[in-house]
């Protein structure tokens, strides 16, 4: 592990996580170069503003589920070269039903150059504490919509204010919102600003 980084279930523990890109479970349609294991890392600032925002959350009946943190560079690139393949349809209907694939980058939803990679931006949603079940957000992990910006009309009451308790949760943890996904959340005072990693998650 680099210095400064950690496994995020190390430092914070009550979390609970499904790291997507380890998995077959993603857009790509199976696991990601630089994902080995099925853990979430993040630098130490992350982790520390992670443990505000689950006590945040848990005084609201919320736990939190976390999807990615730390995204090696080598993922980037693999999701940039899987971009022009032919499209095969397998992840299509769930992760971007209207859109093709370059249309990713050019829509904002997956970036070249990504906040993830500088370990300070994490993927999450908020889980009910008594029931385990998660909170009804009004569309999943890596659906590239308009329906996943923060401020999508086409939303129930109940998906709109489970946005907003992440979004004051987050917001009192330190973090800012990206526009584009409601799940997507950066450090606003972030270690590592300028810099790109990719070491393996091991």
């Amino acid at each position: 592990m680099r210095d400064g980084f950690a496994y995020v279930d190390d430092l914070v523990p009550g979390l609970r996580w499904d790291a997507k890109y380890a998995t077959w479970d993603n857009f790509t349609g199976k696991p990601v170069d630089g994902y080995l294991a099925n853990r979430i890392v993040g630098t130490v600032a992350l982790c520390a503003a992670l443990e505000s925002a689950r006590d945040r959350a848990a005084s609201l009946g919320f736990g939190l589920l976390l999807w990615d943190g730390y995204r090696p560079q080598r993922a980037v690139d693999n999701f940039l070269l899987w971009s022009t393949l032919p499209e095969d349809g397998r992840t299509k209907p769930r992760h971007y039903p209207n859109i093709d694939r370059p249309d990713m980058f050019e829509n904002g939803y997956v970036a070249t150059r990504s906040a993830h990679t500088r370990g300070s931006t994490v993927d999450l949603t908020l889980y009910h504490l008594p029931t385990g079940e998660l909170a009804a957000m009004g569309g999943h992990h890596d659906l590239m919509d308009p329906i996943s910006h923060h401020t999508a009309p086409d939303i129930t009451h109940l998906e709109a204010t489970n946005r907003h308790h992440l979004r004051t949760i987050m917001h009192s943890a330190g973090f800012t919102p990206y526009a584009f996904e409601w799940w997507h959340y950066t450090l606003t005072d972030e270690p590592h600003p300028n810099t790109y990693f990719d070491f393996p998650i091991t």
